[in-house]
């Protein structure tokens, strides 16, 4: 009987381990892929609800969901050293399209953020959330770590030059991810502190430059409403006094989906985008929200295990970046929800309404599974 058992569990560790071998052929990373396709599906319950139950947004949300799950796929196809041939490339088609935007963009509630081509309107700004950290990983990773000052002004200048002409759209939220991009991978190259002490000093000295020159009045609006939003109730402060309503409204069960009064009245302004978070914790409350945040660690929590494992030093400044971008992206929404932080126009991931963003998100996910199942490399490779 013994023996059996022992067959039994040989023929069950050969099993798993045929699984396993299969996956990594595919480059199907499942700690990413499950929390990934669970917070999809669950932002289109909340989408449904937010969006006042309309069916054609929900129509075109499944296909951005679906669309996006197959490039995160796809994209987990590319080899790691093929991700660092086309890095410059990439990124000088990102610089052009954004100064295709800044020449003959289409333009929209103020902001001229898009190109059209007939057929399809598609944000150039969303193409350097990941050709960012791909050019600056691929610039820093050909030369000794950590980087000297040469290196790092070059660095510099492809975070810079990109950021600016996204801020002059103007879009502030996915400007600040941009950089967030590239200064993680910066970071992550192992910049000495005289250069960090620096760069933070530069950023001080350059406030009020940028206020008075850069920021647009409704920009300068909403940091000064942050501070006092009850200033203006029926402007600038409305989107931060309805959101902190819906989220307080909530408790810890919620009231119920599609029974939230503050996305079902009309009173949240952005509901099915930028504040859809308000909605989830009014209508599934503290757990709704909680549940979530887990699912958000665990993709947060892999993405350091991908960091860490990488094989190759562009591999990890790139892994690193992109999660930490991630992380501040999903942190500013929350903070920008909660009334913590101004309002910038941060999506969050996965959940609110858009395919452009949601896209480029995956594009990411799908580089960080290609970086999980990367098969080891020879020192002289690295």
């Amino acid at each position: 009987m013994s023996h059996d058992f022992e067959r039994v569990s040989q023929a069950s560790s050969h099993e798993l381990g045929s699984r396993r071998a299969l996956l990594r052929q595919l480059h199907i990373d499942l700690w990413l892929l499950v929390p990934l396709a669970l917070i999809s599906v669950a932002g289109l319950f909340v989408l449904y609800s937010a969006s006042g139950q309309s069916e054609g947004m929900l129509t075109a949300q499944i296909r951005n969901v679906v669309v996006a799950l197959m490039v995160l796929l796809l994209t987990a196809q590319i080899r790691i050293e093929t991700l660092k041939l086309i890095s410059p490339y990439m990124f000088t088609v990102g610089v052009v399209l954004l100064l295709a935007v800044a020449l003959f963009g289409v333009g929209a509630k103020g902001a001229q953020r898009w190109l059209s081509l007939g057929f399809i309107r598609f944000q150039p700004s969303e193409v350097m959330k990941v050709a960012m950290p791909l050019a600056v990983a691929w610039w820093l990773s050909k030369r000794a770590l950590p980087p000297n000052a040469k290196s790092l002004l070059v660095a510099a200048l492809m975070v810079v030059v990109p950021s600016v002409l996204i801020l002059q759209q103007p879009d502030l939220g996915t400007s600040l991810l941009v950089a967030t991009s590239g200064l993680a991978v910066i970071y992550m190259a192992g910049i000495q502190w005289r250069y960090i002490l620096s760069l933070l000093a530069a950023a001080l000295l350059s406030i009020w430059p940028a206020w008075v020159f850069v920021f647009k009045d409704y920009q300068k609006q909403r940091v000064l409403t942050l501070f006092n939003p009850e200033s203006d109730r029926l402007g600038a402060g409305w989107n931060i006094i309805q959101s902190k309503t819906a989220i307080g409204s909530g408790g810890w069960e919620g009231v119920g989906w599609m029974r939230g009064s503050q996305a079902q009245l009309d009173f949240l302004p952005e509901g099915h985008t930028d504040f859809i978070i308000a909605v989830l914790a009014e209508e599934f409350g503290f757990r709704g929200v909680s549940l979530l945040f887990l699912l958000y660690g665990a993709i947060l929590l892999r993405g350091l295990m991908i960091t860490w494992n990488a094989q190759s030093s562009f591999a990890r400044l790139l892994a690193g970046a992109l999660v930490m971008t991630f992380f501040f992206g999903l942190i500013v929404n929350l903070g920008m929800v909660s009334g913590l932080l101004p309002v910038v126009g941060v999506p969050l991931p996965m959940v609110s309404y858009g395919g452009t963003a949601m896209v480029s998100m995956m594009i990411a996910f799908g580089m960080l599974m290609a970086i999980s199942t990367e098969r080891p490399v020879t020192r002289a490779m690295r």
